[in-house]
């Protein structure tokens, strides 16, 4: 599939340049068709002839192998979930914390990497935040930091500056110092390369809502086996035990017994959709298609006003402007969607294979940097 056949199937950018796929993509027509027809399946025909949780759980088991696939990993390795803020916050629901012990993080994540730990800073857990440098993290701070921790999060894409991360250096280091490594990567799929394997992390929150273009809803968590395996989630449901009926229970092997009870998977069937409609694109197109469109935008961009790095990283680009607010209304005026960066106090710009030279013209034009 060429870009060019992607937008004309994706509705919503038929009247609007849409830049925010950093925030939730534009999903295509296929995608929506896909969790429909799914819904349709399941509420007119398995409820009138068949056994409607003997079908569910076949897509369960269906789906984990088709994501788990994607990711590089084993599907006992993949826990099916809501959305990446879902996932980190189930996988630190299953970690036995003491008081005293000591959490990771950058200045850089987004508030699902963030509130988890707020919320067991109440219960005694230190919560160490490494600062970083125009979206870059210092190895040596981060060594020091993870020195004597339970845990380091931090995010593979950053969602403020769009730089990436060394997530492999990262995991090494805090591995030799005997802390998990959880890593943010919502910012990737469907946009640069995924593999869990490679990045050598225990585990990794990530959705198919942005870059992927698929729906809301469909979240994936992967946790390496022997990780996993010790794991004693707090929020528990039939689906995260063997056999849900006896007296005393017993967890599930892997990252499936993070799962809690009924969902509605129409949303992870938009996402296998959406995986293999940007797979037809093909990465190597995407990611060229993106560094050409955010390489014309960033020559537009005075040095003094551009935040993320002038090399191509993703396609994720913030500018500083005196009004964040105040531009991207002005702008959504005007026919662009971009969104504000409230740490930063700036506006960010996504762009993604199907926005188009013309519409990166049209937003330098319309910022013409007077702001």
């Amino acid at each position: 599939m060429k870009p060019a056949e992607l937008r004309s199937e994706i509705p919503a950018v038929q009247n609007v340049a849409y830049m925010n796929t950093g925030a939730s993509g534009p999903s295509p027509r296929r995608v929506v068709e896909a969790a429909h027809g799914y819904l349709e399946r399941v509420e007119y025909d398995v409820h009138a002839s068949g056994d409607i949780y003997e079908f569910t759980f076949g897509e369960y088991e269906r789906i984990r192998e088709e994501i788990a696939e994607f990711v590089g990993a084993s599907p006992a390795e993949l826990a099916l979930t809501e959305s990446t803020t879902d996932g980190i916050a189930r996988f630190a629901s299953g970690i036995d914390w003491e008081p005293g012990d000591i959490v990771v993080r950058t200045d850089l994540e987004h508030p699902a990497g963030i509130l988890p730990w707020q919320r067991l800073e109440r219960e005694g857990v230190e919560v160490r935040v490494v600062e970083t440098e125009n979206g870059r993290i210092d190895l040596d701070e981060f060594t020091d930091a993870v020195s004597d921790a339970k845990l380091a999060c931090f995010s593979a894409l950053t969602w403020t500056h769009g730089t990436r991360l060394p997530i492999s250096e990262l995991a090494d280091i805090a591995r030799e110092a005997g802390a998990l490594t959880l890593v943010d990567a919502v910012q990737v799929p469907g946009q640069a390369p995924f593999d869990v394997e490679e990045w050598g992390a225990d585990a990794v929150a990530s959705a198919g809502h942005k870059w992927l273009l698929g729906l809301w809803g469909g979240g994936f968590l992967y946790v390496r086996r022997e990780v996993a395996d010790r794991l004693e989630p707090r929020s528990i449901g039939y689906r995260s035990v063997q056999s849900p009926g006896d007296s005393s229970f017993r967890f599930k092997q892997g990252a499936p017994r993070l799962e809690i009870g009924t969902t509605n998977l129409a949303a992870h069937v938009g996402l296998l959709e959406a995986i293999e409609t940007m797979e037809s694109v093909g990465l190597e197109t995407i990611q060229g298609r993106i560094r050409d469109l955010t390489d014309r935008f960033k020559a537009g961009v005075p040095d003094e006003r551009l935040l993320s790095p002038r090399e191509y990283e993703s396609g994720l680009v913030t500018v500083d402007v005196s009004d964040p607010e105040e531009t991207v209304e002005r702008l959504d005026d005007a026919g662009f969607t971009v969104r504000s960066i409230p740490p930063m106090n700036a506006v960010r710009i996504s762009l993604h294979v199907f926005n188009t030279p013309a519409e990166v013209d049209a937003l330098l034009a319309e910022l013409d940097w007077e702001l």
